[in-house]
This record gives C-alpha cells, structure tokens and sequence, in this order.
C-alpha cells in the first residue's frame, strides 16, 4: 500500500498486490483479464482462419484505412504532445523523482539498460522498416508524405523524415510516458504492474474492479497485436534473407520456422530471467546493432553526412 506520507502520494488504497488472482500449475492468472482476453482473441483467430484468405484480408485492410483516415491527425498531435510532455518532464521538479524510491539503486549498468530498451523498443521492427518505409514513401507505392510527387528529391527528403517521425522522438516518448507510469506507481507507490495502475488516481478503488479489467484487457489486446505485426514482418525479412543467401525457398514452411526459433529464443530468455536471458540477448543484439551501424557509415559516409541535415529538417 503507498505511503499516505510519501510527498508525491496522491491516493493510498487497501488493495494488495494479486489478492484476485488464482494460483494453478505454477501460474498466477488474473481470470477476468486472462479468460476474457483470451477468448477475444482465440474468437478472431478463428474467424479469420474460418473465412476466405482473399476476403479476411480485404476486411482487415479497410479497417486499418479506416481508422487511418478516422485517426490520424489525432494520432499525430498525440505524439507531438507527448514529446513535449516529456521533455517538460525533464527539466520540472517531477524528473528529479527517483523510481524505486530516495534510496534505489539501478540493478544494471547503464549500457545494459540502453541495450534492452533498445532491443525492446526498436527490435525486429526498426530491422524491416529501416529501408522498407522510406522506399515505400519515396516510390509513390504507400502514400507520400504531404501529398508529395513521387520519386523527386523533395520526396526523398520527406520520405526519410516521415521515417524519422515513427523511429525518432515521438515513438520513445510515447514509450516513455507508459513506462515511466507504471514504474512510478509500481516500484514508488507499490501498485500492481499492469496499466490499470496507472488509472488509479482518476478511477480509484474502481480500477480493481471491471473498469480496470477493461484497461488491462485493452493493453493484453493491443501489445499481442503488435507484436504478432512485427513478428510476421520479420519473419518474412528473415525468410528472404535466407533465401538470398542460401537458396532455400521463402516458403510460409520457412517462416512459420522462423517464428518458431524466434519463440522458443524467447521462452528460454524469459525462464533464464532478466540477468542471465534479456540482458545477455540484449547486450548481444547491441553489439551486432553496433557492427551494422559501423559497416553501413563507412560503406555509405559522404551519403549519410549529406542526407542527415536534410532529414533532420524535414523531421521537424
């Protein structure tokens, strides 16, 4: 329970940490969460399985350019709004807040953090749409960025800069916003670590009732989906690359494989804990991430240090 004292309390609560949860064959389930999330999700699988491969993708497709005609310029100013947020976080007297407490220590070094939370922020994702997204841009084959015309150099500048927009500040802000919120009210205020946590101020006591079921289910929904985005993406990537270079045909045989190596990596991460599995996987991503950038800047120097500039502007 927090401390009805500590000078950033803003609730106190008599909740205890997993006091509905139910303990079963070695797992901790929250039910309401778990069952329902679950079901939302095996009920799409096999819908989409159930239908015609042609006609599931034409639904999901005008669903996205539904929502993104309906949402982006909402989406837009979110993200503008929560890079100012943060950095007036930096400098205000809340960004002197230790997370933990006055007396946490960090259990890694820095450069251990850096490189999980780039392993985890970027990943797989940054791998495919590094070169895919600006192609796409500047080709005309997805939208331009503000209308553009295709293949000129003023696309080329905003192709790169519409990149810069998804894999530069605004995307770790965001990031920052939802971690920084759940360890605040985790690690500081003793809260359970799951988003609804950070709900607990405007719901109160409600947040460990159904409205907080809601905001968790949502979070189980929307992170699983991403991550089955950019694991399929990359699992395709992957599956080209191995037949480039060794001739095996990018079958779905060879990317289901994929998938299924890239999963088991991480069961085994995740049971070798965050000191021996995502740290050590972490750093070793870092160290490759490292040997990818020093190879790309000498084979391309004059053309990143002419194109940098250019691209910074057009970020902005």
């Amino acid at each position: 329970m927090p401390n009805p004292n500590d000078k950033y309390s803003i609730h106190s609560t008599d909740y205890t940490v997993g006091q509905h949860n139910v303990q079963r064959w070695g797992f901790d389930v929250h039910n309401p969460v778990f069952g329902t999330s679950a079901a939302l999700i095996l009920a799409f699988l096999v819908t989409v399985l159930v239908m015609d491969s042609a006609t599931a993708k034409s639904a999901l497709d005008g669903l996205k350019w539904d929502i993104i005609g309906a949402f982006d310029g909402f989406f837009m100013w979110s993200a503008n709004l929560f890079v100012i947020f943060c950095l007036a976080l930096v400098v205000s007297p809340f960004g002197k807040i230790r997370l933990g407490g006055d007396s946490a220590k960090p259990e890694h070094s820095t450069l251990s953090w850096l490189a999980m939370l780039f392993a985890a922020g970027m990943g797989i994702g940054l791998m495919f749409w590094g070169v895919a997204e600006p192609v796409a841009y500047f080709t005309g084959w997805y939208e331009t960025p503000l209308g553009v015309e295709a293949n000129t150099p003023e696309a080329a500048k905003m192709a790169l800069g519409a990149t810069m927009y998804h894999w530069g500040l605004h995307p770790w802000a965001i990031y920052a916003v939802v971690a920084l919120s759940l360890a605040f009210f985790t690690y500081n205020k003793g809260l359970p670590l799951s988003i609804r946590s950070v709900f607990y101020p405007i719901l109160g006591d409600r947040a460990w009732g159904w409205p907080g079921h809601v905001v968790d289910i949502l979070a189980v929904l929307a992170t699983l989906f991403g991550l089955a985005t950019s694991l399929g993406l990359g699992a395709q990537q992957a599956a080209a690359g191995i037949n480039h270079v060794f001739g095996i045909e990018s079958t779905t045989g060879l990317q289901i494989a994929v998938i299924i190596g890239v999963t088991l990596l991480a069961i085994v991460s995740v049971v070798r804990g965050l000191e021996g599995g995502v740290k050590l996987l972490s750093n070793v991503n870092m160290l490759i991430a490292i040997v990818l950038l020093v190879f790309v800047a000498l084979m391309g120097f004059a053309i990143a240090m002419g194109t940098i500039p250019t691209t910074i502007m057009a970020y902005v």
